[in-house]
């Protein structure tokens, strides 16, 4: 009874149907929901307090939550409280677009690559998982950090057809969490990540490549895409997923807080296609191509970024690679199609690029 009660409470506006079934049973399970609402609450408050309260401090470390299916409405409205009070204590781009149609597997290659798709050769085949298919060939973010300054990446996808984007390499740590498991949900998600920090900066390290808190942890959360399309983007079910998205991404920002990184931490939150603005084959579809509109919202918070700032360039998916590179003072002579979006600094972050990039290039000249 009280694992049913617990159920028919999860939610605040479950409460009053509880209530009007049990009476004063579910006062105690009430209570407890307000208390977590008001913890969550207060976390937020206080990592919000903390970046407000930064000075110009370069970053040194990044995180970047690729969304699927939430749209700028969904964060305008204060329905996503996390994502609304970034965005107001951040830099925003209301007008961002992703790629057209954006098809999740290629408009998650052009984040990484910064690339449009007929250069990184990621196509609509790749949305059906093929095994046998090798990684993508194109560089990547991860290999230019790495080339560039010897920074590492942590990835933590939710799509096991994200699995050939990111090449096995000592510079990356990588952790699949994808449909084909029930229990993959962004709170879970939470938990692995708490997790992955807190082995790799105990002394031991427990098998995996880094040592230390990631300097970029890329984080992909698709639940909205996929309760919107299955169950419409006016149902229950997708407000549900959204506000799982908006607590996940909140309790994440606090874990670098934990782990003493949050005052130098940027956060970057875009999307990979748009929430219900965005026209779609409809509820239930098997490619869940997004068509139409391909505006998402493009926030970037924390270390060294302007507050209350609305961009005034035109933002693509395709710049989030060139900006955290900025952002992490951090260059490449790669030509590529990503373009730092360099307005969002509160000052140009400092060149902090090694020699490696122009050996490597000497040494191939030769």
């Amino acid at each position: 009874m009280n694992d049913f009660l617990q159920l028919m409470v999860s939610t605040p506006q479950k409460t009053i149907l509880c209530a009007i079934v049990f009476g004063m049973a579910c006062a105690p399970y009430a209570w407890a929901i307000g208390q977590e609402s008001d913890s969550s609450i207060t976390q937020v408050e206080t990592w919000s307090a903390t970046a407000r309260s930064l000075p110009e401090t370069e970053a040194e470390h990044v995180i970047v939550f690729a969304l699927e299916g939430i749209g700028n409405g969904s964060i305008q409205d204060g329905t996503m409280p996390v994502l609304n009070r970034m965005s107001r204590e951040g830099s925003v781009a209301w007008s961002a677009t992703s790629i057209s149609p954006a098809l999740t597997v290629p408009a998650m290659a052009s984040l990484v690559t910064g690339l449009p798709v007929e250069k990184h050769q990621i196509t609509q085949e790749w949305e059906t998982y093929d095994f046998s298919r090798a990684f993508l060939r194109a560089p990547t973010l991860f290999d230019y950090m790495d080339l560039a300054g010897g920074r590492d990446t942590a990835i933590f996808w939710m799509d096991e057809r994200f699995y050939q984007l990111a090449r096995p390499e000592i510079y990356i740590d990588a952790q699949m969490c994808g449909q084909s498991k029930p229990n993959c949900q962004p709170e879970a998600m939470v938990e692995y990540i708490h997790d992955y920090l807190r082995k790799v900066t105990s002394e031991r390290g427990h098998g995996f490549r880094l040592f230390t808190v990631p300097h970029l942890l890329l984080v992909h959360f698709p639940t909205a895409a996929q309760a919107g399309l299955k169950n419409g983007w006016d149902s229950q079910a997708y407000r549900q997923a959204r506000e799982a998205v908006d607590t996940a991404i909140g309790r994440i920002v606090s874990l670098y807080q934990e782990f003493e990184a949050l005052t130098t931490t940027m956060v970057v939150v875009t999307g990979l296609n748009p929430g219900n603005h965005g026209s779609t084959e409809g509820p239930g579809s098997s490619t869940g191509a997004f068509k139409g509109s391909m505006t998402v919202p493009f926030i970037a918070w924390g270390a060294n970024i302007k507050s209350g700032y609305h961009i005034k360039n035109p933002v693509s998916i395709l710049d989030t690679s060139a900006t955290v590179l900025q952002a992490l003072g951090l260059e490449t002579h790669t030509e590529w199609d990503s373009h730092a979006i360099e307005e969002i600094f509160q000052k140009k972050p400092a060149r902090r690029t090694t020699d490696n990039e122009s050996d490597i290039q000497k040494t191939a000249i030769r």
